[in-house]
């Protein structure tokens, strides 16, 4: 049964969220500090609005059409990806960056932080990310569920039954999906740098939903990692170790980040690494 979210009419914390929180640039938080900044969400009315993995020179390349509209392609590099373009298994691992972030950020305690992130799977705006999902077994209603018990306060200790429920399903997806482990590494790996720069500058957290989405798809690049085979993908998980240990075990907004060129240099490691995996 396809998966509409009609309960997020009724949601204070969605409504609030999608009505003042900005989701251009992969998720958007522009400018967020953690601390209650808010932007407009453009899109929810009918205007374009973007999901981007933003480009390294300001963000201006974007993963545009989340509202039906052609945008820049991905990084700004002349390619014409869209969520309408890009494959399944990509926009999937692109969500699952999302949930990674919102589910750390969620039991750190910083629910404020983790709710645009935790509702990323279900919202209007990201319809286009989730199409096909359905199909292959997506569970919204669960994550529904979840942000009802964030917009109650509830703790993360009271549903990780649920918080675990809701990796697990995304996990399966990403069975279903199937595709290029590396191809999706490599993906991820340039989102997360792309992401990175737009959310760190001059080692401090300018955007923090930038910084957490960078967070959030090398977590789920480690598991994409975890089924690479022999001493090449040894050595990729390895590498890939050291670049996940750039961040602390959550991405909180008023953390202190690695510099910009040592996670750039950490990615190209994990990429060379990958290149040797046939």
């Amino acid at each position: 049964m396809t998966f509409t979210p009609r309960n997020f009419v009724r949601l204070g914390l969605t409504a609030a969220l999608l009505g003042s929180t900005s989701l251009a640039a992969c998720g958007g938080e522009a400018g967020e500090t953690g601390e209650g900044a808010e932007a407009e969400v453009a899109g929810e009315a009918g205007e374009a609005s973007q999901v981007s993995a933003p480009s390294g020179e300001g963000g201006e390349g974007a993963y545009a059409g989340e509202a039906g509209e052609g945008g820049e392609g991905e990084g700004g590099e002349g390619g014409a990806h869209t969520m309408e373009t890009l494959p399944i298994e990509n926009r999937l691992a692109f969500m699952r960056g999302h949930v990674a972030a919102g589910l750390a950020l969620y039991r750190a305690g910083a629910p404020e932080q983790a709710a645009k992130h935790l509702l990323h799977p279900v919202s209007e705006t990201h319809a286009q990310e989730r199409e096909g999902l359905d199909e292959l077994g997506f569970n919204g209603e669960l994550f529904v569920e979840i942000s009802d018990e964030l917009e109650a306060g509830t703790a993360s200790d009271d549903i990780e039954d649920k918080l675990a429920q809701a990796e697990e399903n995304l996990a399966m997806l990403a069975d279903e999906a199937g595709g290029s482990d590396k191809d999706i590494l490599n993906f991820l790996l340039d989102t997360t740098l792309e992401e990175y720069r737009v959310g760190v500058t001059d080692g401090e957290i300018v955007n923090a939903g930038e910084y957490a989405d960078a967070f959030g798809f090398i977590k789920v690049a480690s598991d994409y990692a975890s089924g690479l085979e022999g001493e090449a993908g040894e050595a990729v998980r390895e590498e890939l170790e050291v670049l996940a240990a750039m961040w602390a075990d959550a991405p909180l907004a008023d953390s202190s980040p690695a510099p910009v060129d040592q996670v750039a240099s950490q990615v190209s490691r994990v990429q060379l690494e990958l290149s040797a995996i046939r």
